[in-house]
């Protein structure tokens, strides 16, 4: 998918984005291929797949919020703190800071080398409302109002690490069977009958790679 194609997908979801925004989605493919030279943070094959498996992907959660969760979506327009746990090269964080820029982002990851990818990404950016951090979710000291992430390890392991680090609900990337996990993770947790909700990306984005790979939130 080049950038024009990624462009025509985005403005008819998003025709909020301004012309500032898209300039830096558009600024996002060199950036990554010259620092995943040196730092491999997406698989060397799958680079000429960003704007499709990444920033897609890490926009997903945008869509789910202004189609599921319209008050949320407000919400981060006019400012919110969210912690992107796991960010690795940035995903989903940057993207997302890109389209919401009154949300202070911390991304977090705990190998030094990808934040350094994702550092060095978001200032190319100018991305003044992200701040990246070194380090595993429990060094933390903040609480924020929402945490994202994506398929950094099964939901029930994800949950403890983050339980306390948030006000609102966890937006989680995740693919395959995931009604066992759920399962497994409203067990180990006991959470509250509605506490999570699921929403199948391909409701907004038709290709085959997001069939079986969804948005899922986590509510306290």
């Amino acid at each position: 998918m080049n950038f024009k194609e990624f462009e025509d997908i985005v403005v008819a979801e998003f025709p909020e984005l301004t012309p500032e925004m898209l300039g830096k989605y558009e600024a996002m493919e060199a950036l990554y291929e010259e620092w995943n030279a040196k730092i491999n943070v997406i698989s060397r094959k799958d680079i000429g797949g960003l704007y499709l498996h990444h920033v897609l992907h890490s926009l997903a959660i945008a869509s789910y919020l202004k189609r599921r969760r319209p008050e949320v979506y407000s919400a981060w327009t006019e400012g919110a703190s969210v912690l992107d746990l796991g960010t690795g090269g940035g995903f989903p964080g940057i993207p997302l800071a890109v389209m919401f820029p009154n949300v202070r982002f911390t991304l977090c990851d705990s190998v030094g080398k990808k934040i350094i990818v994702a550092s060095e990404v978001s200032k190319a950016l100018s991305l003044g409302n992200v701040t990246t951090v070194n380090a595993r979710a429990e060094s933390l000291p903040q609480v924020f109002d929402h945490v994202v992430s994506r398929a950094v390890t099964s939901l029930d392991n994800f949950y403890p690490w983050v339980k306390g680090k948030f006000s609102g609900s966890i937006l989680y990337l995740k693919g395959g069977d995931i009604v066992p996990e759920i399962a497994e993770l409203m067990k180990k947790n006991r959470l509250r009958t509605g506490a999570v909700s699921t929403w199948p990306i391909e409701t907004w984005l038709k290709d085959e790679y997001f069939k079986e790979k969804f948005v899922i939130e986590i509510e306290k």
